[in-house]
């Protein structure tokens, strides 16, 4: 139910999805199609919240053809945020986001309830869709039953649509292929974001919930071409934070079927890339982001800065390509 303070919001939504009442009808399911750089969080000295910082990051992303933003995702550094914090974000991203771009939300906690609960504060404070990771703690425990269990819930108790978030990298667990495939078929589940990079698996996800029209993200810059050579709708890309007009051309050329004139920029993003996701982090990410104009800065403890020669060798995987 919709209060005074909410009602813009609710409007603004209407445009693109249908909101699911208490019978969970979905007419249409909101198109997430597109790039998505996951931006990361300023911190100021101290490691509060650098506000100023991340509107000056904002105005710059808005020239930018992405479909929107995904905020508080891995790159925006959520375990360390506080619950008041993260929703403060996503808050103060979607006052400043034209009304066009997405705002997809982390909303991912590790019980069901809380995920829940930070769900409805996502939705309240303007997301269009959350994005709502895999639970890991227990992830010996976090089999099929108990991931079809936890996401049907929060999808159930959702005003906004969900997209599933697998990322083992960072959790230690697939979300496994037969769960995705009966989520797939909950009206309030619209994609996922994939972030193993195993295009096999990607294509086989296209392949068995084509006739629900769910919606697969790659979860890199990385392997953005094969996602979309085999199904894929846009990517989620920690890259996009650095070189976004870059791996929105490359999404485009895809989508064009340029492929020769894809693959050559691919070629091209694949170590940069490596270098800000899983060679050096975060970390890696905010320093980048100095280089090409946008306020990286400090990481919250306990990560740290970059070593002299990961700084060295950073600079090389971007210099090397053409882009510094």
């Amino acid at each position: 139910m919709f209060t005074l303070r909410n009602v813009s919001v609710a409007c603004r939504r209407s445009a693109i999805l249908t909101w699911r009442g208490a019978s969970q009808r979905a007419v249409q399911r909101l198109d997430i199609s597109g790039v998505y750089p996951p931006i990361a969080t300023p911190f100021t000295r101290s490691e509060d919240v650098d506000y100023r910082r991340l509107n000056d990051n904002l105005n710059k992303y808005a020239e930018i053809p992405f479909r929107g933003l995904v905020v508080q995702g891995s790159n925006g550094e959520y375990p360390y945020l506080t619950p008041e914090e993260r929703v403060e974000v996503v808050k103060k991203v979607r006052r400043a986001l034209p009304i066009d771009k997405l705002v997809m939300a982390g909303s991912g906690c590790e019980s069901t309830r809380a995920t829940i609960q930070m769900s409805q504060r996502m939705a309240d404070v303007g997301a269009d869709c959350v994005l709502v990771v895999t639970p890991c703690f227990y992830r010996g425990r976090m089999d099929s039953r108990a991931l079809i269990n936890h996401y049907t819930q929060v999808a159930d108790s959702s005003s906004v649509p969900v997209i599933l978030y697998s990322v083992p990298a960072n959790t230690g667990l697939d979300l496994p292929l037969d769960a995705i495939i009966q989520l797939s078929q909950h009206p309030n589940i619209v994609g996922l974001k994939d972030s193993g990079g195993d295009i096999t698996r990607i294509a086989l996800i296209v392949h068995k919930t084509r006739s629900q029209s769910f919606q697969v993200l790659a979860g890199s810059a990385g392997f953005l071409m094969a996602a979309y050579s085999v199904g894929a709708v846009g990517g989620v890309c920690a890259l996009a934070n650095v070189l976004g007009q870059q791996v929105c051309e490359l999404a485009q050329l895809c989508v064009s079927g340029r492929w020769d004139e894809a693959r050559e920029l691919q070629y091209r993003l694949i170590e940069p890339n490596t270098a800000v996701t899983r060679q050096f982090g975060v970390p890696a990410l905010k320093q980048a982001m100095e280089w090409f104009g946008y306020h990286g800065g400090v990481c919250r403890t306990p990560l740290q800065p970059l070593s002299q020669t990961d700084l060295d060798q950073l600079r090389v995987n971007f210099t090397s390509n053409g882009w510094l």
